[in-house]
């Protein structure tokens, strides 16, 4: 069996944010938060990570954490592109978004030969749940039904004050795998709890603080990229007619048809960690704040690759 190793979704530009937030530093001495994931996931036993980005980015983003990185851990570059499409599929005029997290995870499948975790570059997940997650990988395997893993967080520990986010709503079964997962894409907090939308804000559904949700996080064997790769052509047609701009391939989208279709179960991995997230500049500060409290209390080390 192949080691684990990591998939780190950094295509996205930071539309919201307002720039490369993956490369805006919150650590004292210049760390950006996935400094963090990485540090957090080589403790846990990681040593290859494929970095998923574009190549408008690479430079900036090898200066910035790829050199730095790959003095303790083997570094890859995949690349996100919006021209890798199916054949008979071609670029919508004016779309610029990329194509989702399930097209990031497929620019990264050529370096993939066993199980692999995925995570997106501008989140902070915490060190229980990548040694958690590594756990599960090196010990179970692919039978003739797929075996998965994810890492849920409480949603009151995901929202930001700012604005929406995005999260896969999790439901899960008697025996601790998942049931399903849905994408809300726009929650929001509001004085005295959590909601959702599903049209542009004529109603409002509200959300437990306590449901799990998923921070893209996943575990997954090779097989996941065999059946992500020969839906892909399928979900095109379908969602380009009705979205041709900003419609995605989400990881949750695959997930879910293949539990519907008894091919895969899904082990839900809960974490007891603070997740952090900069969604808006204006999380930025948090963030800061939650880093230098845990380097205080001894989590990390000052000179983060320094100590490892």
């Amino acid at each position: 069996m192949n080691k684990p190793v990591l998939v780190v979704m950094a295509a996205g530009m930071g539309s919201r944010y307002g720039g490369m937030k993956q490369i805006d530093p919150v650590g004292r001495n210049g760390q950006v938060i996935v400094d963090y994931s990485l540090y957090d996931a080589r403790r846990a036993g990681f040593e290859t990570v494929i970095f998923v980005i574009k190549h408008e980015i690479e430079d900036a983003f090898k200066a910035a954490i790829g050199d730095r990185v790959s003095k303790v851990m083997d570094v890859k570059y995949a690349f996100q592109q919006l021209d890798e499409l199916p054949e008979g599929f071609s670029i919508p005029e004016g779309r610029v978004k990329p194509w989702g997290t399930c097209h990031a995870v497929l620019a990264a499948r050529p370096f993939i030969n066993g199980p692999f975790a995925v995570i997106n570059a501008d989140d902070y997940y915490g060190p229980q749940a990548f040694k958690v997650i590594y756990d599960y990988l090196s010990t179970h395997e692919d039978g003739e039904v797929y075996d998965y893993c994810m890492v849920s967080y409480l949603l009151k520990n995901t929202v930001s004050e700012n604005g929406k986010v995005s999260r896969g709503v999790c439901q899960a079964n008697p025996d601790g795998t998942l049931h399903s997962v849905i994408e809300r894409t726009r929650i929001e907090t509001y004085e005295g709890g959590i909601h959702y939308t599903e049209d542009e804000g004529a109603t409002w559904v509200d959300l437990p603080g306590e449901t799990q949700v998923s921070m893209n996080l996943w575990g997954f064997g090779k097989s996941f990229l065999e059946e992500a790769d020969r839906r892909f052509a399928g979900w095109l047609t379908e969602h380009l007619a009705k979205d041709p701009l900003k419609c995605e391939y989400f990881l949750p989208l695959v997930v879910t048809e293949l539990l519907e279709e008894g091919k895969a179960t899904v082990k839900v991995l809960n974490s007891t960690d603070q997740w952090y997230g900069v969604t808006y500049r204006e999380d930025k500060p948090v963030v800061v704040a939650g880093i230098a409290q845990k380097t205080a209390e001894g989590l990390y080390p000052e000179n983060l690759w320094g100590e490892l």
